[in-house]
C-alpha cells in the first residue's frame, strides 16, 4: 500500500472536497464499490440501464470529478461508469499496480466483471489513457471503441511523471498555482475551478513518479477497434506531435485531432467524442 497523501488531515480535506462535488453531480448517479485484487474501487454510474456501457478513466492526480462537464452529454446515450483509479486522490483503494506488468489489466478485469460488463467503449485521459491503451492491447475483445485525450505511452514524456513541476516550486508565493497553469495549460480566469482543484490536490497528494512505459509500434498496430485521439499542441508534459505521428502510422482505424493552442488539460470535447462513440 502506498502513502498517497502527505498527511491524514490533508487527505481528509481532499476527500471532503471531492464528496461535495459528488453531492452536486449534474445527473442522477449511483455510487458503486467494486471489490478487486487491488482493493475496493469506487465507480460513479449514470445513464439509462439498457444503454451501451461507457467506461471513463481519469488522469493522475485526479478523480471522477474531472468528467462533471461531460457526463450529462455522454449519459444521454450510454450507461457511463466513471472509475476512480486506484492509487489516486479519489474513493478507491490507495494501491498502485505496477505499470510494467499486467497488473493494471487484471485490476480492470475485476472492475468490469464486478460491474457485469462484458465489453465497453472507453474514454480516458493522460494516465487513464495509458491504462485504457494497455487494456485495449491486452484485452482487445473487451474494448469496442477507444477515445483518448492526451494519452500517455505514445509520445515522448517531456517531464517526470504527472506535474513534476508542481513539486519543485511549492514554497514560493503562488508557485504551485503558477506551475499548475504552466504544466497543465490552464488559464487562470477561464479554468479557475479546475485550477483551484489542482492546487488543492497537489498541496496534499503524492503523485506517482515513475515514467510511463511506451507502447511499441507492433502493439499499436494490433489495435482492432476504432480509436479517437485528441491532443493539445502546447502539451508541456507529452510530445503531442509524436503522438499524432505514431497513431497515424500505427493505428489503422484511427482519427486524430490536434488542438494547436491547447495544453495537457483538454476541455469541451464531449460532443465530438459522443459523435465518435455513436458512429
Amino acid at each position: 500500500m502506498t502513502m498517497i497523501y502527505k498527511s491524514e488531515a490533508g487527505g481528509r480535506e481532499l476527500l471532503g472536497h471531492y464528496r461535495r462535488v459528488l453531492d452536486a453531480w449534474p445527473v442522477p448517479a449511483e455510487h458503486v464499490r467494486v471489490p478487486t485484487r487491488e482493493g475496493e474501487t469506487f465507480v460513479l454510474v449514470s445513464g439509462p440501464r439498457d444503454a451501451p456501457p461507457l467506461v471513463l478513466l481519469h488522469g493522475s492526480g485526479a478523480n471522477t470529478s474531472m468528467w462533471r462537464g461531460d457526463v450529462a452529454t455522454w449519459s444521454r446515450y450510454f450507461r457511463t461508469y466513471a472509475v476512480d483509479l486506484v492509487g489516486e486522490p479519489g474513493l478507491s483503494a490507495p494501491s498502485r499496480p505496477a505499470l510494467d506488468s499486467d497488473a493494471v489489466s487484471l485490476w480492470l478485469d475485476d472492475v468490469l466483471e464486478g460491474l457485469g460488463i462484458t465489453d465497453a467503449a472507453f474514454v480516458a485521459t493522460s494516465l487513464g489513457g495509458w491504462m485504457a491503451l494497455d487494456y485495449a492491447i491486452r484485452r482487445p475483445e473487451r474494448v469496442t471503441r477507444l477515445a483518448l485525450l492526451c494519452p500517455g505511452g505514445v509520445g515522448r514524456q517531456k517531464v517526470g511523471w504527472i506535474f513534476k513541476a508542481l513539486l519543485t516550486r511549492p514554497f514560493r508565493r503562488g508557485g504551485l498555482r503558477e506551475s499548475a497553469m504552466a504544466v497543465a495549460g490552464l488559464d487562470g480566469e477561464r479554468h479557475r475551478q479546475a485550477l483551484d482543484a489542482v492546487v488543492l490536490t497537489f498541496t496534499h497528494f503524492n503523485p506517482r513518479r515513475e515514467r510511463l512505459p511506451v507502447f511499441p509500434d507492433d502493439a499499436l498496430h494490433g489495435l482492432p477497434m476504432p480509436v479517437l485521439v485528441i491532443v493539445g499542441g502546447r502539451d508541456a508534459m507529452l510530445d503531442s506531435h509524436q503522438t499524432v505521428r505514431r497513431v497515424r502510422e500505427c493505428v489503422s482505424h484511427s482519427t486524430v485531432i490536434l488542438l494547436p493552442e491547447v495544453g495537457h488539460a483538454i476541455f469541451g470535447q464531449a460532443e465530438p467524442i459522443a459523435e465518435f462513440l455513436r458512429a
